[in-house]
């Protein structure tokens, strides 16, 4: 692990302080959870929102797969054509 300092809100620092003591966890434990679920979420939006843009980009260019897609992709993403 590497270690780091940061500053906080008091009343921040009494919330970790809170439920480190109310789960009998340690207050960097709780950070860490609370940093990872955060990042994760924000990993998540970033990647559905990537998908919707490349979709509205598909419609807005009326982009069109091949119409036997849906029964051949393995063909299309595995053989070369």
């Amino acid at each position: 692990m590497i270690r780091t300092q940061i500053y906080l809100p008091k009343e921040l620092y009494q919330e970790i302080a809170l439920r480190a003591k109310l789960e009998d966890k340690s207050k960097a434990s709780i950070i860490r959870e609370a940093l990872s679920i955060k990042l994760k979420k924000k990993k998540q939006q970033t990647v559905g929102q990537a998908l919707l843009e490349l979709a509205k980009l598909g419609k807005k260019l009326k982009a069109r797969g091949p119409r036997d897609l849906s029964t051949n992709h393995d063909k299309y993403l595995y053989e070369d054509i």
